[in-house]
Protein backbone atom coordinates (compact mmCIF):
# COMPACT_ATOMS: atom_id res chain seq x y z
CA UNK A 1 0.00 0.00 0.00
CA UNK A 2 1.50 3.37 -0.97
CA UNK A 3 2.33 5.69 1.93
CA UNK A 4 0.18 8.74 2.62
CA UNK A 5 1.60 12.11 1.62
CA UNK A 6 1.54 15.37 3.56
CA UNK A 7 -2.05 16.03 2.47
CA UNK A 8 -3.29 12.66 3.65
CA UNK A 9 -3.58 11.28 0.12
CA UNK A 10 -1.94 8.09 -1.06
CA UNK A 11 1.45 8.69 -2.63
CA UNK A 12 2.02 7.61 -6.20
CA UNK A 13 3.49 4.08 -6.43
CA UNK A 14 6.42 5.49 -8.44
CA UNK A 15 7.85 6.60 -5.09
CA UNK A 16 7.71 3.15 -3.53
CA UNK A 17 11.36 2.41 -4.31
CA UNK A 18 14.66 3.30 -2.67
CA UNK A 19 14.91 6.57 -0.72
CA UNK A 20 16.84 8.83 -0.90
CA UNK A 21 16.55 8.41 -4.64
CA UNK A 22 19.43 8.25 -7.08
CA UNK A 23 18.26 9.23 -10.56
CA UNK A 24 20.78 8.32 -13.25
CA UNK A 25 20.88 11.35 -15.55
CA UNK A 26 20.52 10.11 -19.15
CA UNK A 27 21.57 6.69 -17.92
CA UNK A 28 25.14 6.09 -16.77
CA UNK A 29 28.28 6.47 -18.86
CA UNK A 30 31.49 5.60 -17.01
CA UNK A 31 34.76 7.24 -17.95
CA UNK A 32 35.82 4.02 -19.66
CA UNK A 33 32.58 3.78 -21.65
CA UNK A 34 32.86 7.44 -22.65
CA UNK A 35 36.40 6.80 -23.91
CA UNK A 36 34.97 3.98 -26.02
CA UNK A 37 32.39 6.27 -27.60
CA UNK A 38 29.30 5.32 -25.57
CA UNK A 39 26.81 8.19 -25.58
CA UNK A 40 24.30 9.36 -23.00
CA UNK A 41 20.72 8.13 -23.42
CA UNK A 42 21.97 5.12 -25.40
CA UNK A 43 20.90 1.54 -24.80
CA UNK A 44 24.25 0.82 -23.15
CA UNK A 45 23.92 3.88 -20.90
CA UNK A 46 20.53 2.73 -19.65
CA UNK A 47 21.81 -0.84 -19.25
CA UNK A 48 24.84 0.39 -17.31
CA UNK A 49 22.65 2.36 -14.89
CA UNK A 50 20.53 -0.73 -14.31
CA UNK A 51 23.59 -2.94 -13.87
CA UNK A 52 25.06 -0.53 -11.31
CA UNK A 53 21.95 -0.96 -9.17
CA UNK A 54 20.16 2.30 -10.01
CA UNK A 55 16.40 2.02 -9.70
CA UNK A 56 15.51 5.43 -11.20
CA UNK A 57 16.65 6.38 -14.69
CA UNK A 58 16.18 9.92 -15.99
CA UNK A 59 15.91 10.36 -19.74
CA UNK A 60 14.47 12.54 -22.49
CA UNK A 61 11.96 11.90 -25.25
CA UNK A 62 11.93 13.03 -28.87
CA UNK A 63 9.88 11.85 -31.86
CA UNK A 64 11.45 10.72 -35.14
CA UNK A 65 9.96 11.64 -38.50
CA UNK A 66 8.35 8.19 -38.73
CA UNK A 67 6.70 8.48 -35.31
CA UNK A 68 9.06 6.54 -33.01
CA UNK A 69 9.65 7.91 -29.51
CA UNK A 70 13.37 7.73 -28.80
CA UNK A 71 15.45 8.52 -25.74
CA UNK A 72 17.50 11.52 -26.84
CA UNK A 73 18.18 14.87 -25.21
CA UNK A 74 19.08 17.39 -27.92
CA UNK A 75 16.78 18.65 -30.64
CA UNK A 76 19.45 17.81 -33.21
CA UNK A 77 22.14 15.17 -33.69
CA UNK A 78 25.15 17.48 -33.93
CA UNK A 79 26.65 17.04 -30.46
CA UNK A 80 26.03 13.32 -30.06
CA UNK A 81 26.41 12.03 -33.62
CA UNK A 82 28.08 14.82 -35.62
CA UNK A 83 25.02 15.14 -37.86
CA UNK A 84 23.32 18.55 -38.25
CA UNK A 85 19.81 17.16 -38.76
CA UNK A 86 17.11 17.39 -36.14
CA UNK A 87 15.79 14.24 -34.50
CA UNK A 88 12.40 15.06 -36.02
CA UNK A 89 13.95 14.92 -39.50
CA UNK A 90 15.36 11.39 -39.37
CA UNK A 91 13.75 7.96 -39.26
CA UNK A 92 14.27 5.59 -36.36
CA UNK A 93 16.30 3.36 -38.68
CA UNK A 94 18.60 6.23 -39.65
CA UNK A 95 19.07 7.16 -35.99
CA UNK A 96 19.72 3.52 -35.12
CA UNK A 97 22.52 3.45 -37.68
CA UNK A 98 24.03 6.67 -36.34
CA UNK A 99 23.94 5.36 -32.76
CA UNK A 100 25.25 1.86 -33.62
CA UNK A 101 28.81 2.63 -32.48
CA UNK A 102 27.72 5.04 -29.73
CA UNK A 103 26.02 2.56 -27.42
CA UNK A 104 22.98 1.86 -29.56
CA UNK A 105 19.70 3.65 -30.00
CA UNK A 106 17.03 2.95 -27.41
CA UNK A 107 13.36 3.70 -28.03
CA UNK A 108 10.89 4.39 -25.25
CA UNK A 109 9.16 1.08 -25.95
CA UNK A 110 12.47 -0.78 -25.68
CA UNK A 111 13.34 0.96 -22.41
CA UNK A 112 10.04 0.08 -20.78
CA UNK A 113 10.05 -3.52 -22.01
CA UNK A 114 13.76 -4.32 -21.64
CA UNK A 115 14.08 -2.95 -18.10
CA UNK A 116 10.81 -3.91 -16.37
CA UNK A 117 12.24 -3.38 -12.88
CA UNK A 118 13.44 0.17 -13.62
CA UNK A 119 11.51 3.34 -12.88
CA UNK A 120 11.76 6.02 -15.56
CA UNK A 121 11.80 9.79 -15.17
CA UNK A 122 10.91 11.03 -18.68
CA UNK A 123 11.32 14.61 -19.86
CA UNK A 124 9.12 15.31 -22.89
CA UNK A 125 11.43 17.49 -24.97
CA UNK A 126 9.40 17.94 -28.17
CA UNK A 127 5.77 19.13 -28.35
CA UNK A 128 5.00 16.56 -31.05
CA UNK A 129 6.21 13.76 -28.76
CA UNK A 130 3.78 14.44 -25.90
CA UNK A 131 0.83 12.42 -27.18
CA UNK A 132 2.92 9.40 -28.15
CA UNK A 133 4.86 9.42 -24.89
CA UNK A 134 1.66 9.55 -22.86
CA UNK A 135 0.10 6.66 -24.74
CA UNK A 136 3.21 4.50 -24.49
CA UNK A 137 3.69 4.93 -20.75
CA UNK A 138 0.03 4.43 -19.80
CA UNK A 139 0.49 0.70 -19.23
CA UNK A 140 3.54 1.40 -17.05
CA UNK A 141 2.15 4.31 -15.04
CA UNK A 142 3.24 2.88 -11.68
CA UNK A 143 6.92 3.22 -12.65
CA UNK A 144 6.93 6.37 -14.79
CA UNK A 145 7.21 10.03 -13.89
CA UNK A 146 6.44 12.49 -16.69
CA UNK A 147 7.98 15.92 -16.73
CA UNK A 148 8.86 18.81 -19.03
CA UNK A 149 10.07 22.38 -18.68
CA UNK A 150 6.77 23.15 -20.42
CA UNK A 151 3.76 22.57 -18.18
CA UNK A 152 1.55 22.50 -21.28
CA UNK A 153 3.65 19.69 -22.77
CA UNK A 154 3.61 17.79 -19.49
CA UNK A 155 -0.18 18.09 -19.23
CA UNK A 156 -0.57 16.97 -22.85
CA UNK A 157 1.38 13.78 -22.12
CA UNK A 158 -0.63 13.12 -18.96
CA UNK A 159 -3.87 13.67 -20.88
CA UNK A 160 -2.79 11.20 -23.55
CA UNK A 161 -2.05 8.60 -20.87
CA UNK A 162 -5.46 9.22 -19.31
CA UNK A 163 -7.21 8.64 -22.64
CA UNK A 164 -5.65 5.20 -22.84
CA UNK A 165 -7.03 4.43 -19.39
CA UNK A 166 -5.52 3.02 -16.23
CA UNK A 167 -3.52 4.71 -13.53
CA UNK A 168 -1.97 8.17 -13.81
CA UNK A 169 1.82 8.44 -14.20
CA UNK A 170 3.58 10.51 -11.57
CA UNK A 171 4.59 14.01 -12.62
CA UNK A 172 6.93 16.83 -11.66
CA UNK A 173 6.41 20.55 -12.07
CA UNK A 174 7.31 22.57 -15.14
CA UNK A 175 8.99 25.96 -15.14
CA UNK A 176 5.82 28.05 -14.82
CA UNK A 177 4.65 26.01 -11.82
CA UNK A 178 8.05 26.36 -10.15
CA UNK A 179 7.97 30.13 -10.69
CA UNK A 180 4.59 30.33 -8.96
CA UNK A 181 5.88 28.14 -6.14
CA UNK A 182 8.84 30.47 -5.57
CA UNK A 183 6.31 33.26 -5.04
CA UNK A 184 4.58 31.11 -2.40
CA UNK A 185 7.96 30.48 -0.77
CA UNK A 186 8.66 34.23 -0.65
CA UNK A 187 5.21 34.85 0.86
CA UNK A 188 5.61 31.90 3.27
CA UNK A 189 2.16 30.77 2.13
CA UNK A 190 1.40 27.09 2.58
CA UNK A 191 -2.10 27.56 1.17
CA UNK A 192 -0.73 29.10 -2.02
CA UNK A 193 1.92 26.39 -2.28
CA UNK A 194 -0.75 23.72 -1.89
CA UNK A 195 -2.78 25.22 -4.74
CA UNK A 196 0.27 25.58 -6.97
CA UNK A 197 1.35 21.98 -6.32
CA UNK A 198 -2.05 20.38 -6.80
CA UNK A 199 -1.54 17.31 -8.98
CA UNK A 200 2.26 17.51 -8.70
CA UNK A 201 4.25 14.66 -7.17
CA UNK A 202 7.79 16.05 -7.30
CA UNK A 203 9.87 19.17 -7.83
CA UNK A 204 12.97 18.59 -9.93
CA UNK A 205 15.09 21.70 -9.73
CA UNK A 206 18.63 23.07 -9.79
CA UNK A 207 20.05 24.70 -6.68
CA UNK A 208 20.32 27.96 -8.61
CA UNK A 209 19.11 29.27 -11.95
CA UNK A 210 21.52 32.03 -12.91
CA UNK A 211 21.45 34.53 -10.04
CA UNK A 212 18.23 33.13 -8.61
CA UNK A 213 18.47 30.66 -5.75
CA UNK A 214 15.80 28.04 -6.37
CA UNK A 215 16.43 25.51 -3.60
CA UNK A 216 16.00 26.69 -0.02
CA UNK A 217 15.05 25.16 3.35
CA UNK A 218 11.71 26.97 3.13
CA UNK A 219 10.97 25.48 -0.30
CA UNK A 220 11.81 21.99 0.95
CA UNK A 221 9.57 22.45 3.99
CA UNK A 222 6.66 23.75 1.92
CA UNK A 223 6.98 21.00 -0.66
CA UNK A 224 7.10 18.30 2.01
CA UNK A 225 4.10 19.80 3.79
CA UNK A 226 2.21 19.33 0.50
CA UNK A 227 3.43 15.74 0.08
CA UNK A 228 5.76 16.65 -2.78
CA UNK A 229 9.31 15.33 -3.11
CA UNK A 230 12.30 17.52 -3.99
CA UNK A 231 14.95 16.23 -6.42
CA UNK A 232 17.99 18.34 -7.34
CA UNK A 233 19.87 18.29 -10.66
CA UNK A 234 22.57 17.79 -11.86
CA UNK A 235 24.82 16.90 -8.90
CA UNK A 236 28.08 15.03 -9.52
CA UNK A 237 30.35 15.73 -6.54
CA UNK A 238 30.01 13.49 -3.47
CA UNK A 239 30.32 16.42 -1.03
CA UNK A 240 27.47 18.25 -2.76
CA UNK A 241 25.33 15.11 -2.68
CA UNK A 242 25.89 14.73 1.07
CA UNK A 243 25.16 18.40 1.73
CA UNK A 244 21.91 18.32 -0.24
CA UNK A 245 20.72 15.08 1.33
CA UNK A 246 21.51 16.51 4.78
CA UNK A 247 19.34 19.52 3.88
CA UNK A 248 16.35 17.22 3.34
CA UNK A 249 16.12 16.72 -0.42
CA UNK A 250 14.63 13.40 -1.49
CA UNK A 251 16.63 12.65 -4.62
CA UNK A 252 19.78 13.44 -6.55
CA UNK A 253 19.85 13.57 -10.34
CA UNK A 254 23.40 12.76 -11.34
CA UNK A 255 25.77 11.78 -14.12
CA UNK A 256 27.80 9.90 -11.51
CA UNK A 257 25.40 7.22 -10.38
CA UNK A 258 28.34 5.18 -9.11
CA UNK A 259 29.34 7.96 -6.72
CA UNK A 260 25.76 8.65 -5.64
CA UNK A 261 25.05 5.01 -4.81
CA UNK A 262 28.04 5.04 -2.48
CA UNK A 263 26.92 8.27 -0.84
CA UNK A 264 23.44 6.95 -0.08
CA UNK A 265 24.83 3.61 1.12
CA UNK A 266 23.84 1.46 -1.83
CA UNK A 267 27.11 0.42 -3.47
CA UNK A 268 27.21 -1.32 -6.84
CA UNK A 269 24.97 -4.36 -6.56
CA UNK A 270 26.08 -5.84 -9.86
CA UNK A 271 22.54 -5.56 -11.24
CA UNK A 272 19.22 -6.77 -9.87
Amino acid sequence: MPAADGRGAQRHPYFGGDHPRVLAHRGFVSDEDAANGVAENSFLAVAAAHAAGVEYIESDCHLTVDGEVVLFHDDDLARVAGDPRRVAEVTARELDELMADRGGLITLTQALESFPASRFNLDVKAPDAADSVGRLVAAHADRVLLTSFSDARRHAALAAAARVGGARPATSAGSATITRLLAAVTLRSRSLASRVLAGVDALQIPERQGRIRVLSPRLIDLAHSCGVEVHVWTVNAAEDMRRLLDSGVDGIVTDRADVALGVVGRPDSGGR
